[in-house]
């Protein structure tokens, strides 16, 4: 993806993981036919290389679970450390932030083996523990997304 401001994207993969890692908001992007979509959803990740992987869960039927449904394209967002920088002026004021945009293929897994590894990464990012056990019941009651990632962006503003 295309920055505008180059002296403001990062492109160190260890940093932009350790501001993946400062977010747990993500906001999936899907396509409609009438009008854009956009879901903030919690999640887990992983880094092979160059290439990054998201993982999300909800609910097994609704617009979100439709949407991929028809299409596996979707953007995604996330940002962290905002804060306002103040100044005498209104032209003066900035904003301070990290920021990762993207585009990628979602898919949703079915496989009990793939969605409770997905289930440990959720709660890995999310509560620091790895060691988690999901009953089958609860597995076939949640609906979990395997995002990989096609192309990603980073920028950070001081």
């Amino acid at each position: 993806m295309i920055v505008r401001r180059k002296d403001r994207e990062i492109t160190d993969d260890k940093r932009i993981a350790e501001m993946i890692s400062r977010c747990y908001c993500c906001r999936l992007a899907f396509h409609d036919v009438d009008a854009p979509y956009i879901v903030p959803m919690n999640f887990g990740y992983e880094q092979d290389g160059k290439q990054f992987v998201f993982y999300f869960h909800g609910a097994t039927e609704g617009r979100k679970m439709e949407l991929i449904q028809k299409g596996n394209a979707v953007g995604f967002e996330m940002d962290t450390n905002y804060m306002l920088n103040e100044a005498e002026t209104p032209c003066g004021y900035s904003s301070r932030f990290q920021s990762i945009i993207g585009t990628g293929h979602i898919q949703i897994l079915t496989d009990h083996k793939e969605k409770e590894y997905a289930l440990s990464r959720i709660m890995l990012h999310n509560t620091g523990k790895e060691e988690w056990e999901f009953p089958a019941k609860m597995l076939d009651s949640v609906a979990v997304f395997k995002l990989v990632v096609k192309e990603l962006s980073c920028k950070e503003h001081k």
